[in-house]
């Protein structure tokens, strides 16, 4: 059957009003009738067993940022390191995150960078000297936590955590870039393989100290292994440092019954048989740099991603209506099939976001009624 398009701003659609998680803006968006929950279609969809339509996480998804969770009066606390979603801030500025490491934020970019010059360790053998792990006991859980669950949290939507940085990253961010990171994968490989599996003892924590206070459905695990060219370092050194680790991380997380999202920037490739033997459900990667269509068809059964729209990178023009629809439609065309995706909008006029998410679901629903 045809799903109905709603003109924007036609007084007889139906709507209901949603913040966009990055920059927290209000919009006015369609609400439609749910055969069932956006839980359950996205729960279908990541186990290939019918979904009914492409999950929008600007409608599907409840998300909570850490930054958000832990409140303290100890300043040396900061924060954790994430792209800032917030309208606090409009210009540069300096942080300290949860390991004392320092960074700028910079406006233009949309993110935060090393401060030049910092690093907290010079010498990886020594980290067990220069780390401090934060001690989870000491932050305020209780107020942000009983705001959200009696005033918030809706059980019908998928509740999204992204974790920060995993543990290739943890490791630049503590010794002050990539060059010097790489220096130490080569030279002392057995200390960064020590700190990787310390690190996830920590991450383990934090993730648990979550489900105690929040019933998360999908988390999302950082750690970027490549550059838009290639990897940073080779798959022996994944295997002997960076693996173990990791697969134990996502282990864990699967075990409490939480979707894994793993998000890698760059040319992944390389890795790619990795991936598919890891318990993960879906992969956040840049499709400038990642072959998509190849992932699909290779591994589709088991891999799965989330995308923006076919044809729009994030910070170009955005396209006209008519193009957003077509780039819409051709997204389903190419990735929706037995399920396996979300699709979110990189756009900031309100007027294409109620259009693309109206041709989302819309589309996606004639697609897998003809599927089903």
């Amino acid at each position: 059957m045809k799903y109905p398009r709603y003109a924007y701003n036609d007084p007889a659609a139906p709507t209901f009003k949603v913040k966009t998680f990055i920059g927290g803006h209000e919009l006015t968006m369609p609400k439609y009738d749910y055969p069932i929950t956006p839980k359950e279609n996205f729960t279908r969809s990541i186990n290939r067993n019918k979904p009914m339509w492409v999950p929008n996480p600007l409608l599907d998804f409840q998300i909570i940022s850490p930054n958000d969770m832990i409140l303290s009066t100890d300043a040396t606390i900061g924060q954790n390191v994430s792209m800032d979603f917030s309208t606090q801030h409009t210009g540069d500025y300096r942080f300290t995150d949860w390991f004392l490491t320092d960074w700028s934020y910079v406006h233009s970019a949309g993110g935060p960078m090393l401060t030049p010059g910092f690093f907290l360790c010079e010498d990886v053998t020594e980290w067990k000297k220069d780390v401090k792990f934060p001690d989870f006991s000491d932050w305020d859980w209780d107020t942000f936590r009983d705001d959200f669950m009696s005033n918030r949290y809706d059980p019908n939507k998928i509740l999204h955590v992204d974790i920060g940085l995993g543990c290739s990253e943890r490791l630049v961010s503590i010794m002050g870039g990539y060059g010097e990171t790489m220096l130490a994968f080569a030279a002392e490989p057995d200390a960064c393989r020590d700190f990787f599996e310390a690190f996830i003892d920590h991450e383990i924590e934090f993730f648990d100290k979550i489900m105690d206070n929040y019933p998360i459905d999908l988390l999302t695990y950082h750690d970027d292994w490549c550059n838009e060219r290639d990897a940073f370092f080779s798959p022996a050194m994944l295997e002997y440092m960076l693996l173990g680790p990791t697969k134990r991380f996502i282990d864990h997380v699967k075990l409490r019954g939480v979707f894994l999202e793993f998000h890698i920037c760059g040319n992944m490739m390389r890795f790619l048989p990795y991936f598919n033997d890891l318990d993960i459900d879906l992969l956040q990667i840049q499709r400038r740099a990642v072959d998509f269509p190849l992932i699909k068809e290779k591994y589709g059964d088991k891999l799965g991603f989330g995308t923006g729209i076919e044809g729009f990178l994030p910070g170009a023009a955005e396209p006209t209506a008519d193009q957003l629809i077509s780039m819409v439609r051709k997204t389903i065309d190419m990735y929706a099939a037995r399920g396996g995706v979300y699709s979110s909008f990189y756009l900031s006029d309100p007027e294409l976001l109620w259009i693309g998410t109206n041709e989302l679901y819309a589309y996606s629903r004639e697609f897998y009624d003809n599927e089903n």
